[in-house]
C-alpha cells in the first residue's frame, strides 16, 4: 500500500506554487477578518494547512496503483458516506452537506471529488483502448451518476456538475475521437441552456431548490435589490474601487467593513482585488495557470495511463473552481459557493485539495518507471 521514494524526485514547483497560493489566501483572511478583531478563521486556517501537510505528506507515500485496484471498493465507500450526509447531515445555511464532529464539521462532497478524480481515472484506464463508443462512454457517465444525484440533493449543484466536468476533462485525456466528445458536449450545453431557460420562465416548478433558483434569477436579472445578488454587487463594488493598483493591506473598506458577506471564504478574490488591485489579481491568476500548465506538462509525459488521468483530473479540477469562483465574483456565473482552491477559507477544502496534490505528486515520484 505504502512505497519508497526519493526525495529527488520531489516535484519542488507545483508545491511552490500551491504554498503561494496558500500564503495569499492566508493574508486575505488575515486582512478581511481585522477590523473585526475575531483572529478565529485566521488560527483556524493556518492550523487547517498544517494539518493538510500531513495529509498530503501520507498521500506521497501512498501506491496510487496498488490503492487503484480496490477502486470500485473507494467508489461504494464515498456513496454511503454521501448517502449519511444526506440521511444525518448537520444542516448549514438551509443545506445538508456536513457532518458534524462536534469539534469540527467535514464536508464529504469536498474529498468525494478527489475520490471521484481517482475511481474514474482507474476506470478510464481500464476501458481506454475500447472507449470509442456509446456504449463505453454510457457506463463511465453511468459510474457518475450516482455521487452526482447524492451531491445535489444536499442541495449542492455546484460541486455535482464539477465531478462532471472533471469526467469530460479526463474523458478529453483518453483515446476518445473528438466525435463522440463534441456529441456528448453538444447534447450536455443544449440541455443545460434549456433548463436555465425553463428555471427561469417557470418560477412555481420545483426542479430545483429555491435557493438555486433564486441564484441562477439574479445572475440573469438586473438590479441591486434582490437579495440574491446582494453579494456579487458589493463585490463588483470592492472590486472596482481597488482600481489597479489597489488600496493597501487592510485597507479594504467594503470588505473591511463587512458590506461584503463571506470576503475571506467564497468571495475572497473580491478582497484581494480591494486591497491590491488589478494587477494583484493578475498576479493571482499568474499563478493558478501556471499550476494547471506545470501540472498538464507533467501528465503529458506520462506513459502511466492511471496517473495521468489523476493529474489531469485534480490540475481540471482546480481550473474549473477557479473559473467557476471568479466568475462569481465578477457577476459573470450564478453564486455557486465555490471556494478558490488553495486560497478561500475551510478546512475540508484545502484538505481535499492537499490530499489531491499529494496522490498528484505520488504519481510525479514514479517517473524513473512512468516519464519518458
Amino acid at each position: 500500500m505504502f512505497k519508497k521514494i526519493e526525495l529527488k524526485n520531489l516535484e519542488i514547483i507545483l508545491i511552490l506554487l500551491m504554498c503561494t497560493l496558500i500564503a495569499i489566501g492566508i493574508l486575505a483572511i488575515s486582512s478581511a477578518t481585522s477590523f473585526s478583531g475575531d483572529t478565529t478563521p485566521l488560527i483556524k486556517q493556518v492550523i487547517f494547512f498544517l494539518i493538510g501537510l500531513i495529509l498530503m505528506t501520507i498521500m506521497i507515500f501512498v501506491d496510487y496503483r496498488k490503492v487503484g485496484e480496490y477502486y470500485s471498493i473507494i467508489y461504494t465507500i464515498v456513496n454511503i458516506v454521501l448517502l449519511v450526509v444526506l440521511l444525518f447531515g448537520a444542516i448549514n445555511k438551509g443545506a445538508k452537506r456536513w457532518i458534524d464532529l462536534g469539534f469540527i464539521e467535514i464536508q464529504p462532497s469536498e474529498f468525494a471529488k478527489i475520490a471521484m478524480i481517482f475511481c474514474t481515472a482507474k476506470l478510464i484506464s481500464l476501458k481506454n483502448e475500447k472507449i470509442n463508443s456509446f456504449a463505453s462512454i454510457g457506463k463511465i457517465l453511468l459510474f457518475q451518476f450516482i455521487p452526482f444525484i447524492l451531491i445535489n440533493r444536499q442541495p449542492n449543484l455546484s460541486t455535482s456538475i464539477v465531478i462532471l466536468t472533471l469526467l469530460v476533462v479526463q474523458l478529453f485525456a483518453s483515446n476518445l475521437k473528438l466525435k463522440y466528445m463534441f456529441s456528448t458536449a453538444i447534447i450536455g450545453i443544449i440541455i443545460l441552456t434549456m433548463g436555465i431557460g425553463y428555471i427561469i420562465k417557470n418560477p412555481n416548478q420545483q426542479i430545483i431548490d429555491d435557493y438555486q433558483r433564486s441564484r441562477i434569477v439574479a445572475a440573469f436579472t438586473d438590479g441591486d435589490t434582490q437579495a440574491e445578488s446582494y453579494q456579487t454587487s458589493r463585490s463588483i463594488d470592492a472590486i472596482g474601487s481597488g482600481g489597479l493598483y489597489g488600496k493597501g493591506i487592510y485597507k479594504g473598506a467594503i470588505s473591511q467593513l463587512n458590506y461584503l458577506p463571506e470576503s475571506h471564504n467564497d468571495f475572497i478574490v473580491a478582497t484581494l482585488a480591494e486591497e491590491f488591485g488589478f494587477y494583484g489579481i493578475i498576479v493571482l491568476l499568474t499563478i493558478i495557470l501556471l499550476f494547471v500548465a506545470r501540472g498538464l506538462y507533467l501528465a503529458s509525459n506520462l506513459l502511466d495511463e492511471f496517473g495521468k488521468f489523476i493529474i489531469v483530473g485534480y490540475v481540471g479540477m482546480i481550473a474549473a473552481q477557479s473559473f467557476i469562483n471568479l466568475g462569481v465574483v465578477t457577476g459573470l456565473l450564478p453564486n455557486t459557493g465555490l471556494t478558490l482552491p488553495f486560497v478561500s477559507y475551510g478546512g475540508s477544502s484545502l484538505w481535499a485539495n492537499m490530499i489531491g496534490m499529494g496522490l498528484v505528486l505520488s504519481v510525479v515520484m514514479n517517473k524513473e518507471e512512468n516519464l519518458f
